[in-house]
């Protein structure tokens, strides 16, 4: 067995080097975020799981959206439980689109991005927040002002790392 495992490191030795000169015509892929800038459903690739993103301030609870009216921004798909909603969104998205594009809110206020759940948001002044867990949603009603501010001071370097594939 012993050397059975010797003859085949002699081999990558041996037949690694020789690629070598063949892969010096590719060039590095350079590294990017597998996190995308806006929000998905990782199964369906759908902007905030689906949800109407109008439906969180007009109704009492948002509203699963529907794929006849759907609409890409930002290069996400976004779907809407009406063609109401659907034409607002489409007139002014950036109103209505969660902040940090639906990044958890809590942890963009401390620094660094997260998933976050359609169902665990706040509206604060006019605004979407989503957030990660319930204890974030808590931690950002502690301080909203503070927490948006600091949400929106992190934005403009913590999105730079994220795909807008």
């Amino acid at each position: 067995m012993q050397q059975t495992s010797k003859q085949i490191l002699t081999m990558f030795a041996v037949v690694l080097p020789l690629f070598w000169p063949f892969s010096a015509h590719f060039t590095p892929a350079l590294a990017q975020s597998v996190v995308s800038y806006i929000t998905t459903d990782p199964l369906t690739g759908i902007a905030i799981g689906g949800m109407d993103p109008v439906s969180y301030f007009t109704e009492t609870a948002p509203q699963p959206g529907k794929p006849e009216y759907e609409f890409y921004w930002m290069g996400a798909p976004w779907h809407f439980a009406n063609e109401a909603n659907f034409e607002v969104f489409k007139r002014h998205p950036e109103i209505y689109a969660p902040q940090y594009g639906g990044h958890g809110a809590m942890s963009m206020a401390r620094g660094f991005v997260s998933d976050s759940d359609p169902r665990l948001y706040t509206v604060f002044k006019d605004r979407l927040f989503l957030f990660y867990s319930a204890a974030n949603r808590e931690a950002f009603l502690l301080a909203p002002d503070a927490a948006a501010r600091q949400g929106a001071a992190n934005w403009p370097s913590l999105s730079k790392t994220l795909s807008t594939q």
